[in-house]
């Protein structure tokens, strides 16, 4: 038996070798027969004509033309899709794709290694290709992230043109050009960085650009529409355009115009040089699509909740968002790190500075909230607070560096929103805030006050004014600018902190900045009003969990007090101390258990099992804040207006 055992097993083994060899010959042919992408113009335009009538259906449909001449042909739908940091372009969504040659149907072979690319042989005579097909926007939801979350309600559209389009292999994108054509229902109104040619009725035809251009320009309309002028009498137009859920949702206050328009007004100051012909903020105000921003170099895709302009926590909480993006229109579009540059859509992206690109940004973003006044001081201060102490409690730190957080980006911009403090996530955001504030600070004490991260900006963003044609850097290239701004080894303190694994938080810019992180058993005010609208409770800092309304844990701190009582994410919390769960209830269970020597009991729900979990943790509640230290206020004066 054992004879027969090990005869059979050495069969099936050369069997699987010999398979295993045809396949990845018959990968290899096909792959061969993806040429590589070469920068030269394809001959010809293609045009795109989307019919956005049943977009309240959630369907866009459509019809592209593509110039070809006889032979074999791959067609790329777009994945990578710049800003995204992952291979997320929604081909899952796209169906009823039927390909014609003069009026003939033709087969098409999708790649067994790459679902983004189509095979099919030309016939001989044919010099164009037609593509039918509809892309099935996710409805209210449904999907994850970008571009497969729900974009389309009875009153609005949001779409991004990789949605709707393919392209063929063989050619940087920046040198294939293309017509679109928008159909939009009767009284719509829409906002986007294309530049129209003639618009008859709800149709409107764009004049023709790059594919690259093309992807980089979204649109949103709809029937609640409203558009203002973020820098009037400017000779380069900056526009907010908004969508909404109801015609009330889409109008500013007078204030809130004034803060729109400041944020324009101290980025163009940080900067020194824009990189746009004009300008369109994309503003989304809805509760039945996803929430995001999405950076482009001449516009911004930016999906807030419906109340945004009409409730003052939501607009405090989330009034970072678009200074963000338009941040990226130099940092991430304009300057791009070298890897995450490709030629075009479908070549890996590797995302290893998004510390820069993302991080850089993000500090950039709260610094101009606050000097745009959508934020005062004390708001920013709440922010940095919050963002020092999650990053404090990172448990993940000993295992993952924030380089890796970089690095792993297209595992974890889809990855699991359990665990967060132990597998890190996408902490190249919050943290590279705290790395970014360390350099400042750090320059700022260097130069003695007369030098400052604002240098930097101007340094490395503030040439070619006007020019929205990319320009690559790599690790290197940002040291070198530092140590224009400030000589000193800027190379070891970056790496010294990205590299980093261990219990400590390795940035100290708060505390140069003349601030400490303390906590007590108040909250602040952005943490108060996050918790009414999450309408759950964050006890990550005390017991270390975090829960929604019903009781159902979203994290728990490794190795913490509620971890070691076995609670983890995934469980519900029914009962606290004998009574009904609310987050009340479990926040006054840990004042009490303060004083008292009994452990906090939780009755858990596992599926369908319950149990009893009790919490010995007597260290009552906690919450982060900014104290005043020893030292000049560097973080005040990083916060205030630019002149």
């Amino acid at each position: 038996m054992k004879f027969r055992t090990m005869r059979f097993s050495l069969i099936a083994a050369a069997v699987v070798a010999a398979c295993a060899l045809s396949a990845t010959a018959a990968a290899q042919t096909e792959a061969a027969d993806v040429p590589a992408p070469v920068d030269q113009p394809y001959a010809g335009m293609l045009t795109v004509n989307v019919d956005l009538s049943d977009a309240g259906k959630r369907i866009f449909r459509s019809h592209e033309i593509i110039p070809v001449k006889a032979g074999a042909l791959t067609l790329f739908y777009p994945k990578w899709i710049p800003g995204e940091h992952a291979p997320s372009g929604p081909v899952q969504n796209v169906s009823g794709l039927i390909i014609r040659a003069n009026g003939k149907q033709l087969p098409w072979r999708r790649d067994l290694r790459d679902m983004f690319a189509l095979h099919l042989d030309v016939p001989q005579g044919v010099s164009q290709l037609d593509l039918e097909f509809q892309f099935l926007s996710p409805g209210d939801g449904e999907g994850s992230n970008f571009g497969a979350s729900a974009s389309a309600t009875p009153d609005l559209v949001d779409m991004e043109f990789n949605q709707v389009a393919f392209y063929p292999a063989g050619y940087y994108t920046r040198q294939i050009q293309i017509q679109p054509t928008v159909q939009l229902p009767s009284g719509w109104k829409f906002g986007s960085a294309l530049e129209i040619d003639n618009q008859s009725g709800s149709t409107i035809h764009f004049k023709p650009l790059s594919f690259n251009n093309f992807v980089d320009s979204p649109m949103i309309a709809g029937a609640n529409f409203n558009r203002v002028d973020l820098d009037p009498g400017a000779s380069v137009p900056v526009h907010l355009n908004v969508v909404g859920d109801s015609a009330k949702d889409v109008k500013l206050t007078d204030k809130q115009l004034e803060q729109q328009r400041n944020v324009v007004k101290q980025t163009n100051l940080l900067f020194g040089a824009h990189h746009y012909n004009h300008y369109d903020f994309l503003l989304t105000l809805s509760d039945h699509t996803g929430h995001f921003g999405l950076e482009h170099h001449q516009s911004s895709d930016d999906r807030l909740p419906a109340n945004f302009f009409t409730d003052d926590d939501m607009h405090m909480l989330a009034g970072s968002l678009m200074p963000h993006e338009f941040v990226h229109s130099w940092n991430g579009k304009f300057r791009r790190p070298a890897d995450l540059w490709t030629p075009n859509f479908n070549v890996p992206m590797q995302d290893d500075l998004l510390w820069v690109y993302e991080g850089l940004t993000d500090y950039w973003c709260g610094i101009l909230t606050a000097r745009a006044g959508l934020w005062s001081p004390d708001q920013y201060r709440d922010s940095i607070a919050n963002i020092a102490a999650q990053m404090s409690y990172r448990t993940g730190r000993s295992w993952r560096s924030l380089q890796d957080t970089a690095d792993a980006a297209p595992l974890t911009y889809y990855g699991s929103e359990s665990w967060i403090n132990w597998i890190r996530d996408t902490d190249f955001y919050p943290e590279g805030q705290l790395l970014w504030l360390d350099v400042d600070t750090k320059i700022r004490e260097l130069s003695g006050g007369k030098h400052s991260l604002d240098d930097f900006a101007h340094a490395f963003y503030g040439m070619d004014n006007g020019s929205y044609v990319t320009k690559t850097y790599n690790f290197e290239d940002v040291v070198s600018t530092l140590n224009q701004v400030q000589p000193f080894d800027w190379s070891k303190f970056l790496r010294d902190r990205l590299d980093y694994t261990g219990a400590e938080l390795p940035e100290h810019g708060i505390e140069r900045g003349g601030w400490k992180l303390i906590f007590n058993d108040t909250q602040n005010a952005e943490e108060k009003a996050g918790e009414g609208i999450r309408h759950g409770a964050s006890f990550a800092y005390s017991m270390g969990v975090v829960v929604n309304h019903e009781g159902r844990i979203s994290d728990v701190q490794w190795n913490g007090p509620a971890f070691q009582a076995g609670l983890v994410p995934g469980l519900t919390i029914v009962a606290v101390n004998g009574r009904d769960f609310s987050p009340d209830a479990l926040k006054d269970a840990i004042v009490a258990a303060k004083s008292a020597q009994a452990p906090i009991e939780l009755l858990v729900k596992n599926v369908d099992v319950y149990s009893t979990v009790k919490v010995d943790y007597h260290g009552g509640l906690r919450y982060p804040h900014l104290v005043r230290a020893d030292g000049k206020d560097l973080i005040g004066a990083i916060v205030a207006p630019r002149k």
